[in-house]
């Protein structure tokens, strides 16, 4: 079986999986929940909102089936999609992120209403609704692993020459550039005052259900603030990516690590949105499209930063990680 079949056929199988799941499990269930049951709950941590049993199944099922079900049809009309890895670790993160997402949501909601005589005497929903995020995140990691082994086509352009800065023996440099998301650093700062307001409100008010809401809207502000500026820094030790206002955290790549250096034009369309798409060992940080400066690892992977001057910056990381290979304790 060829590698487009066998990942064709996994997703098949995990598609519907899924959806049988999110079907059965509450027909399974159907005399002990309420009708309509609750399907939103407030700041507080109260039900608010309701819909019908059959309509939240439908609801439920047909987002699985427009999300799942169509990065399944992507992957089987597009077959160059599944020849680049990168390629294949969106499809498969999208899958596995989205279904353990759904799965575990469905799990929260049919908790919350279990044996309830109204939706309105629903269970309050406490850190129990971060089973949801969770499934995101570790579905997203499994799927993109499970997606990556096979060969990776690389397009013509990332197989440029790599160039590399003229330095004289004995002669040091270093290169540095930045690039700062105005739009998400506003979304951030938004996030954060809102949830420094309801963490006020939470101790003045003595309200502790609003503890919940308040320590996850300020999560997320935070995360959003802390990775909507980037600088890069590239010195004879390898490259240190710096996040954030206060450039933290840091990740650092050895000269050792590196193979070669690019430059490269990319795109959100490209990498499948905003922010840092992918997972370990190919990761873009996509802030601004355009050019970009993506660094080669010895193992295989790669990491692509949107930046300024990028192609200065792959010329003088080439330059580097030759003088390293030749030098004393070289590689």
């Amino acid at each position: 079986m060829g590698l487009r079949a066998r990942f064709l056929s996994t997703a098949a199988a995990w598609f519907a999986l899924v959806a049988a799941t999110l079907i059965v499990a509450p027909l399974m269930l159907r005399e002990r929940m309420p009708d309509p049951v609750a399907m939103h709950w407030g700041p507080s941590g109260a039900p608010d909102r309701s819909m019908s049993f059959t309509a939240s199944l439908l609801f439920e099922v047909g987002m699985w089936v427009l999300i799942g079900g169509g990065a399944c049809v992507a992957a089987l009309v597009n077959a160059t999609t599944l020849r680049r890895r990168a390629s294949r670790m969106a499809l498969g993160a999208l899958l596995g992120g989205t279904g353990l997402f759904f799965l575990g949501l469905q799990a929260v909601t049919l908790a919350a209403n279990l044996d309830a005589p109204d939706w309105r005497q629903a269970g309050h929903l406490g850190w129990t609704a971060l089973l949801a995020v969770a499934g995101l995140v570790l579905g997203g990691w499994l799927g993109g692993l499970a997606a990556r082994p096979g060969p990776d086509d690389q397009p013509e352009r990332a197989a440029a020459t790599s160039r590399r800065f003229p330095l004289r023996p004995g002669q040091r440099a270093v290169w540095v550039s930045s690039v700062r998301s105005g739009l998400l650093a506003a979304i951030g700062g938004s996030v954060l005052a809102v949830g420094t307001g309801l963490a006020v409100v939470a101790l003045v008010g003595g309200d502790g259900m609003l503890w919940t809401p308040a320590v996850i809207t300020l999560l997320a502000g935070l995360v959003a603030v802390t990775f909507s500026s980037v600088r890069v820094q590239v010195t004879e030790e390898g490259v240190v990516l710096f996040y954030g206002p206060l450039r933290l955290p840091r990740k650092r790549i050895p000269i050792a690590k590196v193979e070669r250096a690019w430059s490269e034009e990319l795109f959100p369309s490209n990498v499948g949105g905003w922010g840092i798409r992918g997972l370990p060992g190919a990761v873009t940080v996509m802030l601004r499209g355009g050019e970009c400066l993506v660094i080669g690892y010895v193992s295989g992977g790669r990491l692509a930063v949107s930046i300024d001057d990028a192609e200065n910056g792959a010329a003088l990381l080439n330059t580097l990680v030759a003088r390293a290979s030749t030098g004393p304790g070289a590689r």
